[in-house]
């Protein structure tokens, strides 16, 4: 599966980057292909191409706050969840995806 998102916090900081470093590891560790852009108070950090939405089998946002961009995946499969629950659980919140897929 080829996963695309963002994970934004409400302070920007500490669980943005918390949860994109655990979607990776659960996502890679399952044999999956991952690329996680981050909204925060310094912006945006590696934003996702149009190559990379395009080829894309899920969208998930784990954010606590309104994130900017998500017309981009317009027609994609988008899941939109907390990112503490993505801390807590991210092979468990992937393997629901990818039985629903």
């Amino acid at each position: 599966m080829k996963i695309v998102g963002i994970a934004a916090c409400t302070s920007g900081i500490a669980h943005t980057y918390i949860a994109k470093e655990k979607l990776i590891k659960a996502a890679q560790a399952l044999g999956h292909e991952i690329h996680i852009e981050t909204q925060g108070t310094i912006g945006t950090e590696d934003e996702l191409t149009q190559a990379d939405i395009k080829a894309a089998d899920i969208v998930i946002i784990a954010a606590d706050i309104k994130v900017g961009g998500k017309e981009r995946f317009k027609g994609k499969k988008v899941v939109e969840v907390p990112t503490s629950l993505v801390i807590k659980a991210p092979k468990g919140l992937i393997n629901k995806i990818e039985e629903q897929l």
